[in-house]
């Protein structure tokens, strides 16, 4: 039987609230799932890209999520400059859905740093 990997998405610090028990449902940088109209997720192996993209000067917290226990639809979908098919959630992440949710350190030249943090590639 296939295993289906976690999916992920970075919140910023600010946005994340561990102590909530709605559904998440800010879908990046501040813009919701109302305005977007889904949640940006990533696979592992497209983690510190996205970082790098958007998120070089924010304290994020990684979200691993258990996509087995999100009810809305996840679409791959692609994104031509990325030139990467990426995840797309069209609802909120229940929150029995994130299995971890860690704040992402900074290396010494100041970069998001995601080791020990996704699984390591295959």
């Amino acid at each position: 039987m296939l295993e289906i990997p976690h999916l992920y998405h970075l919140a910023t610090a600010s946005e994340w609230d561990a102590d909530a028990t709605e559904p998440y449902t800010v879908s990046t940088l501040g813009r919701s799932l109302e305005e977007e109209g889904f949640i940006h997720l990533s696979l592992a192996r497209q983690v510190a890209g996205v970082a790098e993209a958007f998120y070089g000067d924010q304290d994020v917290v990684l979200l691993r999520i258990d996509p087995a226990k999100v009810t809305a639809r996840v679409q791959f979908e692609d994104v031509p400059e990325a030139g990467d098919a990426f995840p797309h959630l069209y609802g909120p992440i229940p929150r029995e859905a994130i299995v971890s949710a860690t704040p992402v350190p900074r290396s010494a030249d100041g970069t998001l740093d995601f080791t020990g943090l996704l699984p390591e590639p295959i």
